[in-house]
């Protein structure tokens, strides 16, 4: 599959972006972000700056701390120091439901759906942010409820579409295939009304024809939404096909920064992650 062909230009940082998104305000903006845990640090020095549509990767070998930034722009962890920007907004005073709203949405490692739900009141769940019924109207059914009711399901039925899920939106999330679960997971992340989407091994488990429709899902995604998304991913040939922007994490700090050219040429990246891949 053809890698499309995008300019990536300097910013006043050290970090690179899409040329389409020079002139806004970018999504995300972290510098000098870090966390210890029991005196060990984890991850030291992240700096990174993500374009409001830019399709960017995380990339490093097990246990480099890519999950653990996750965790640290979520608000799962409280940085040890450093300053994380959202849409311009610091998060500092941020917990994770504030920061879901602010505008950050993500995927897990470990599929974490409502298994005994159907596959729309997991979406519905996702929907909470935009929610423009109160509990009073709830508790009696006015009809200011039953309108809330019926946007949710239409609203859920269109992001499921997305994925061409639409029809199975009666069935037990629990039941769905692998993949299929991994492609609810994205929806109901996409239900909250990010800017951005943290994606963590959204191809993990998937066979190649799976991983190639991902690809244009995360594709139609930013280009359905205008939104960025920053993925963490093994699979090589998704990250250097579908990426702008990768930074390479190594024992919790950036190695590399650049395209995806420049980083399969970058002789650190090969000898700390790439190399060692190939090797193996």
């Amino acid at each position: 599959m053809a890698r499309a062909n995008v300019k990536m230009v300097p910013v006043p940082s050290t970090s690179i972006i899409p040329e389409r998104d020079l002139y806004k305000l970018p999504v995300l903006e972290t510098r000098h972000l870090g966390i210890d845990f029991g005196g060990l640090t984890a991850v030291e020095n992240f700096d990174i700056t993500i374009g409001r549509t830019e399709i960017s990767g995380l990339i490093g070998p097990n246990g480099a701390g890519k999950t653990t930034v996750f965790n640290l722009l979520t608000k799962v962890y409280k940085p040890t120091r450093g300053t994380i920007l959202l849409n311009g907004q610091d998060t500092a005073d941020m917990n994770a439901v504030q920061v879901n709203k602010a505008g950050i949405a993500r995927t897990f490692q470990n599929i974490r759906l409502f298994s005994n739900l159907t596959v729309e009141d997991n979406v519905r769940i996702g929907l909470h942010n935009s929610v423009q019924c109160g509990m009073f109207s709830s508790v009696f059914r006015l009809p200011r409820h039953w309108k809330s009711e019926r946007e949710a399901h239409e609203r859920a039925l269109e992001l499921l579409s997305i994925f061409h899920m639409e029809d199975l939106a009666n069935h037990e999330a629990g039941s769905l295939p692998y993949g299929a679960q991994r492609r609810l997971e994205i929806v109901r992340a996409l239900a909250t009304n990010p800017s951005l989407l943290l994606l963590d091994e959204p191809a993990a488990g998937m066979n190649p024809s799976e991983t190639a429709e991902l690809m244009e899902n995360i594709r139609k995604i930013r280009d359905t939404f205008q939104i960025a998304i920053l993925l963490i991913e093994h699979d090589m040939n998704l990250v250097m096909g579908i990426c702008e922007g990768i930074a390479v994490l190594n024992y919790g700090r950036i190695i590399a920064k650049g395209t995806p050219d420049e980083i399969q040429n970058n002789p650190q990246v090969i000898e700390a992650y790439l190399g060692k891949q190939k090797e193996g």
